[in-house]
């Protein structure tokens, strides 16, 4: 089942046809035609199993092949499901999903799989969970990472930016000054934990855009502030740079 950020952050109900095996309406899974009914398994004499001789005195048990274990057959058998009690069908079936879970959990609904044959216990659903990738943030864990571009003149004078979230857009300050590789947290924005244990964050790695064309007074305009002490990395900014390169290769 695919889920977007959206529905993992809040949890969703999720309805859908599932193919699988019903009880038959023509016998009510009884597998007998109209009143055929059923009789004591003659190999088995009830117990549903043989005792198949080996070397040892006892021998050993093996599920009796005439009636696979039922301990009775049917003796006359339904011509809708030959039988068996059941029909490849289909059903609608309604799945609540926790807020919170993760790309590979498997949640379980049971009775809700195959019928059993003869009205036996029917087997469970097993649901694999799957995200939907989404175009802006990315998950880790119950944290999400959003990418932020920045001007050049933003990164330097400052000012407001629009950041998405699961919840729509919000606008985030952006401080003179800021540094690439600057990482604003936004705390509550990331999604919930699948045990109720808190909620994550919303982590904003901030680049910086440098223009890869620039006119002829553009270029004017940089030449002349190159030369301002304001422009050139002070020796703080040079560690700072050298110790978050540094621990990529810790």
């Amino acid at each position: 089942m695919k889920l977007n950020l959206k529905e993992i952050s809040t949890g969703v109900e999720k309805k859908f046809k599932l193919k699988k095996y019903v009880p038959c309406d023509h016998c009510h899974g009884s597998g007998a035609e109209g009143d055929g009914g059923s009789e004591t398994c003659p190999t088995c004499k009830g117990s549903g199993s043989v005792i198949r001789n080996q070397q040892t005195i006892l021998g050993t048990m093996q599920t009796c092949p005439t009636c696979g274990g039922e301990g009775k057959i049917i003796k006359n058998k339904c011509k809708v499901c030959a039988g068996e009690g059941i029909v490849y069908g289909e059903e609608v079936v309604s799945v609540n999903i926790p807020k919170g879970v993760m790309e590979g959990m498997q949640l379980s609904m049971s009775g809700k799989g195959n019928a059993g044959k003869h009205n036996g216990v029917p087997g469970d659903l097993l649901i694999l969970v799957e995200e939907e990738q989404d175009k802006e943030l990315i998950r880790d864990e119950n944290d999400l990472i959003y990418n932020l571009l920045l001007s050049f003149p933003t990164a330097a004078l400052g000012g407001a930016v629009e950041i998405p979230t699961i919840d729509g857009k919000v606008k985030v300050k952006i401080e003179s000054g800021t540094q690439p590789g600057k990482v604003l947290r936004l705390r509550g924005k990331g999604l919930p934990s699948v045990n109720g244990y808190g909620t994550g964050d919303l982590l904003v790695n901030v680049s910086v855009y440098v223009p890869e064309a620039l006119n002829k007074d553009e270029k004017k305009a940089l030449e002349e502030m190159e030369g301002s002490d304001n422009f050139k990395p002070n020796t703080s900014i040079k560690e700072k740079i050298f110790k978050k390169f540094k621990s990529l290769f810790d």
